[in-house]
């Protein structure tokens, strides 16, 4: 069963994902601000943590950021799980090695449970734990897809993506459906 750390601070939220993730067959444990997060990240060493990003204490940005920077959870994949859909903030999450960035408002409970289980099916699957596939739903007309551009000590990871429905900017291309 795989295990999923979910960082979030309201508590209604956190009951509503804790009940669909673990219907959907997770093991799922919850930190209500970063710093709890941090310290169970270490302790159960989850498959896969989604972090939201206004959280009192530690946002979730500083929250990647020590994730990112402890050897003991470095590898840890890291998918933003958030109200805030601003380009400027994906780009700072996937900069700082988020694996993904989700808007919350833009899927369903049941929906953010498919994704996860398609990224560490992913994940596991792979050659190298470096390099999971981030699967994304394909983007309406009106949203962006953006990229991370992964400086050069990170090139051996790939390179996730988020989906927002704000303008574009130099780093985010508009995608048309054919």
């Amino acid at each position: 069963m795989a295990k999923i750390l979910l960082i979030e601070d309201d508590p209604l939220v956190v009951r509503m994902y804790q009940k669909v993730l673990a219907f959907e067959g997770f093991q799922i444990d919850c930190a209500p601000d970063g710093n709890e997060g941090i310290r169970k990240a270490k302790e159960i060493k989850p498959d896969l943590i989604f972090c939201d990003v206004m959280m009192p204490k530690m946002n979730g940005i500083e929250v990647l950021e020590n994730l990112k920077a402890d050897p003991e959870t470095a590898n840890i994949p890291v998918i933003m799980l958030t109200n805030l859909s601003g380009t400027h903030d994906a780009e700072t999450a996937l900069e700082k090695g988020a694996f993904a960035y989700m808007v919350k408002s833009e899927y369903k409970p049941h929906e953010v449970a498919e994704k996860a289980r398609q990224f560490i099916q992913g994940f596991t699957n792979s050659t190298a734990k470096a390099q999971p596939a981030v699967v994304q739903n394909p983007p309406a007309q009106d949203q962006t897809v953006v990229q991370s551009q992964a400086p050069q000590s990170q090139q051996s990871q790939p390179q996730a993506q988020t989906q927002t429905s704000t303008p574009t900017t130099a780093s985010a291309t508009k995608q048309s459906q054919d």
